[in-house]
């Protein structure tokens, strides 16, 4: 095998690629047309060149129907022969389809949120329920606002995991204060040092926010999911409807966080 340093420039192939461990086989791809004119579809920073033939991927909106240029969940709308008909021990079916077929009749959804550009390449934006993936460990949310909330300076809490393409994991942690407390430094490390101890390492938050309110629907229940579309990018009328939120001004602190992001991205 030649050294890298032989290799000239219009040999070396730069790949980027996305599969599913459920599905086993890829679905996104870097793609070379022709062995013999080297002819490449461009690379670009972040971004998966194309889908792969056979693999009908789309990106869906909340109603079902195909978006470009806006974020999505990630649907197969045709069978591949590689996926699974069925769980281990999950005697009439009912676990698999509603883990998959369950948003959407008869279409796959896999759980991620993906974005199709205009010009056909794919960005992967991670997992688009509210589970928790740190370094290959999956939690759920619950278990980090057990421990947060357990502090007398913590009212409420709201952990989102922002997955990016190559499986680096960007988690904000947003905190409510109780009357008196102080978001500083000092404070700052007895969150982190509480959910190290409790939970994981790897559980610990890259930054933390104070934020007035944690949003939450009608009958009470934290607004995960709409907030982490909102803080990878969608519009904030596409993500939510401020009429089902029993606090509607409580998302506009979690805007300006995603204003941000989007500036460092």
């Amino acid at each position: 095998m030649p050294s890298s340093a032989s290799i000239s420039r219009e040999s070396r192939f730069l790949s980027r690629r996305s599969a599913g461990d459920k599905i086993f086989q890829l679905r996104l791809k870097s793609v070379r047309i022709g062995q013999r004119h080297r002819r490449f579809l461009p690379v670009r920073a972040g971004e998966i060149q194309c889908r792969c033939l056979g693999a009908d991927v789309h990106s869906f909106d909340e109603r079902g129907k195909p978006v470009v240029g806006h974020v999505g969940e990630l649907v197969l709308t045709s069978p591949m022969p590689s996926m699974p008909l069925f769980f281990w021990g999950d005697t009439d079916g009912r676990r698999y389809r509603e883990s998959y077929f369950g948003m959407f009749p008869g279409v796959w959804r896999h759980g991620d949120w993906i974005e199709i550009t205009k010009r056909g390449s794919c960005i992967i934006h991670g997992r688009s329920d509210a589970t928790l993936k740190r370094m290959g460990v999956r939690m759920g949310t619950s278990e980090i606002y057990r421990v947060v909330e357990a502090l007398p300076e913590i009212a409420d809490s709201l952990a989102i995991d922002l997955e990016g393409l190559e499986g680096k994991s960007y988690m904000p942690l947003f905190v409510v204060l109780t009357r008196g407390a102080r978001l500083d430094e000092a404070l700052k490390k007895k969150i982190r040092q509480k959910i190290s101890e409790e939970i994981s390492p790897r559980c610990v938050p890259d930054e933390i926010f104070a934020v007035p309110e944690i949003p939450r629907t009608l009958s009470g229940k934290k607004l995960e999911v709409p907030i982490k579309k909102i803080l990878l990018g969608a519009e904030p009328t596409s993500a939510l409807s401020r009429d089902s939120l029993s606090n509607p001004d409580s998302i506009d602190r979690f805007v300006e966080v995603a204003k941000r992001l989007s500036v460092e991205r």
